[in-house]
Order: structure tokens, then sequence, then C-alpha cells
């Protein structure tokens, strides 16, 4: 997959909104890109699901997940004034609320922007609004804004999607679409190839909820080996917990993940030269290999993770190289996955 087919793709997933328990639209779009390498792609209680088997009734069963929800708002009433409140879907950094473009999927869909005060009438002393205290401006009246927007609708923010210098990019979606990309370009490395396993697709929703699609979807499928495909944060370096954009992929290393499988992904980086990164993690990962790992019998997980800078914000960005990394270190798992 060349780059500009990689940036292309990546594009059309991040412009597909998918808040979480609303993610039709993100789901249908995954669902076309991962029916180019499975042909039982399917959408299964909003799960994206597919499968491409070896035909040895011997060879391990891998899930390769991704979620392709993201974060968001939803509608918790219209006020009588003609202003719409909110809770928040998933954490969000309220910090960077003020005069955030957003857009809400009601009767249509309309635009609105969250309510700030001008910076000449403060006097620079408050405080992060609380999300119940949060409104969005619709410019319509409150009778007819009524007959638009409902209690349960969902918000989304209206970030640019797009390259930006440097072979960086950006956009509202990210985590996790880039996630769900880089999966689908480890598929099209090995889409020639017999590999040595079975390999399941898992593109989940509900994860910034509890990795409720995980659950289900992993229940379902019954792999052996598990790796959940997300994103962790970007830095520069000075700190432990944090990655470095641009310097590969993260290889998760927990008490809650499978010791083996970390083992077996940092060998295959290391043989294929694959640039990649520790992320170690003192107890759970807070990603969906949590669920992956004490499903059924439990299964054996592991977490691959791509650098990302403003988490949880409209402005999210990873660098292309990383992804491209990423499934080039799936793939290099796969051809060597021999045992369950």
């Amino acid at each position: 997959m060349t780059r500009e087919t990689l940036t292309g793709m990546l594009t059309a997933l991040c412009t597909a909104p998918g808040i979480s328990g609303n993610e039709t639209a993100a789901a249908e779009t995954a669902c076309a890109c991962l029916s180019k390498y499975c042909e039982d792609a399917q959408i299964v209680r909003g799960n994206v699901t597919g499968s491409v088997e070896c035909g040895d009734e011997n060879a391990p069963w891998v899930l390769l997940d991704a979620h392709i929800d993201q974060v968001g708002l939803i509608v918790t009433s219209v006020t009588e004034d003609g202003f719409v409140t909110v809770g928040n879907i998933g954490g969000l950094d309220r910090r960077l609320f003020p005069d955030q473009h957003v857009k809400i999927f009601g009767t249509k869909t309309i635009d609105g922007i969250l309510c700030c005060m001008p910076p000449h009438l403060t006097d620079g002393s408050e405080k992060v609004q609380k999300i119940t205290d949060v409104r969005i401006d619709t410019g319509y009246p409150a009778e007819e804004l009524k007959t638009l927007v409902h209690p349960g609708d969902s918000v989304v923010f209206c970030g640019v999607t797009g390259a930006l210098p440097g072979g960086k990019f950006t956009s509202p979606a990210l985590d996790d679409r880039c996630g769900v990309a880089s999966v689908l370009h480890a598929l099209d490395l090995t889409a020639q190839e017999k590999l040595p396993c079975n390999v399941l697709v898992l593109f989940s929703t509900q994860e910034e909820v509890g990795e409720r699609g995980a659950v289900i979807g992993c229940y379902a499928a019954d792999p052996d080996i598990a790796l959940a495909v997300d994103v962790s944060f970007a830095g520069n370096g000075d700190r432990s917990e944090t990655g470095v954009m641009g310097k590969g992929p993260m290889i998760g290393f927990s008490p809650s993940l499978d010791r083996s499988v970390s083992k077996g992904l940092k060998a295959a980086a290391e043989t294929q030269k694959i640039p990649w990164q520790y992320e170690v993690m003192a107890g759970t990962t807070g990603t969906n290999a949590d669920q992956f790992s004490i499903c059924r019998e439990g299964v054996r997980a592991c977490t691959v993770s791509i650098p990302l800078d403003y988490m949880h914000t409209p402005v999210e960005v990873i660098d292309l190289a990383d992804v491209e990394a990423t499934g080039e270190l799936i793939a290099a798992y796969l051809r060597g996955c021999t045992e369950c």
C-alpha cells in the first residue's frame, strides 16, 4: 500500500462519523475497506468482522482488533432559550471546548458552536466549565430547534482531517481509525501470502465507554491470540509512559498481557528491522486487550500502540510512518505465528 493510498484510506475512515454507540457510518466505511481482504467482511451487532483462513485446522487463530468509535458528546436537552446541553461520551479535554465547531446528528445534521464568553468580558480567572454548564449555540430559535434536536442525539467535533508537513496527519478521530488503517495495511502486505495462522479481524464498537464491542466480538471469535491495536501517548521521550512520534509502534509489556506475545512482537520487529518502542504498564492497559485477556477461558493478548499527540481533542496528530510500521510489525508477527 503506497503512502498516497494509505492517506486516502485514513481520510475516508476519519471523516466517517462514529461516536460510541452510533458508529454506523464509520463501520460501513471500515467494512468496505475490509471487504478487499476478507470475503466474509460484515457488520455484526455493530462490530465489523472478517477472516482470512490459512487452511490448516491446527493453526492458531489470531485476532487483530482496532476500535472504530470516537469520543464526543450526547445531547441531554434543548433549553427554553434555544441552547443545547450535553454530556460527554468518553474522556474529553474540556479546556479546549470554547468556540469549537461541532455537528449535531438530529433529525437532520446541523452545525453548532460551543459557547464561550469573549476574553474582553472576563478577568482571566474562570475555571474550566463543568460538562453540565456547556452549551451549544446552533442559531436556531428554541421552538424550531426542538423539532431538529432531541435528547440522545450524537455530537461530534469538526476538527480538520488531512495531511500535515513532515508526514504527519491530523483528525479528531485518529483514536482509533489510525489503528484500523494499520490493520488494513498489514492485510494488504500479506494479501498474496499463505500465512501459518488464521487471521480474524475485529473493528470494535464502544471502546471509549468500557470496551463493550470487544467483549462480544472476542467471545464470538474465540481466538487463541489477540492484538489490540490502539493509540498511546506521544511525547518528547523524557517520561517512561510516553512514546516518541516517528519512532515506530509501541509494544505493550504489562502483567495483564501475555509476555510471550510481547516478546514475539519484539522479536519480529528486531528480525525485520522495524522500528519499535516499549510501552510498559504496571497494571491493566485501558484498551480492548483487558477484555481479551479474560474472555472465555482467557486469550493471550497484547497491545500494539501508535504514538499520538493531543489525545481526545479535535486536533489529534500521528506520524504516518508509525501507521506503516505498525502494519509491517503485525504482518511480520503473523508470518511467524505458528503456535497457539
